[in-house]
């Protein structure tokens, strides 16, 4: 299957192969482990951190490691945020997640064609949540995602599609080179 990925964070070069899964974790995963001390201290006493503006960063580990503890626990044949690429199906997508990521600051190289060998989920990315100090209002938005229904408040589905398994870079399609 073909699909499109915007770059970022490592550079990658046409004809490139790559295995994401368990044991082949993403950026993400590093992101969100080295949050793990804050994390677990949270958890450990919320009291503490009532009231406080929490990271971005420790925002994205609260909320990914609810989502991948219900993963695991009720939708294991999903690919792991943690360990899969996020893909686009068109061109045109890419390029507006390619706009994105260069806007908001994160290093962006290119936007590639890939081949991909392995599972995929499509998400809705207006699903994602902001973690919050409390445990189980993040396992009880971590099912929204993954139960993928409609969005209650009618707002429109922000595709998003996680591959996993074996990838090839195909064809760099667009430069981007930003923040880099």
């Amino acid at each position: 299957m073909f699909f499109y990925h915007v770059v970022s964070d490592k550079p990658k070069q046409v004809g490139q192969h790559f295995v994401l899964n368990e044991k082949n974790p993403n950026g993400v995963y590093e992101r969100v482990y080295a949050q793990m001390s804050i994390v677990e201290d949270i958890y450990n006493d919320p009291k503490k951190y009532e009231g406080v503006k929490l990271s971005h960063e420790v925002d994205v580990a609260l909320r990914e490691l609810a989502l991948e503890k219900v993963r695991k626990e009720k939708y294991p044949h999903y690919p792991s945020r943690m360990a899969a690429l996020y893909v686009s199906e068109t061109y045109e997508e890419a390029v507006r997640w390619g706009e994105y990521f260069a806007r908001i600051g994160r290093p962006t190289y290119c936007i590639a064609k890939i081949k991909v060998n392995g599972n995929l989920y499509y998400g809705d990315a207006y699903k994602c949540f902001d973690g919050t100090i409390d445990r189980e209002e993040n396992l009880r938005l971590a099912e929204i995602y993954w139960q993928n229904g409609q969005n209650e408040d009618g707002h429109e589905q922000i595709k998003e599609v996680l591959a996993d398994g074996e990838i090839e870079i195909v064809q760099i399609l667009k430069e981007i080179n930003a923040n880099i």
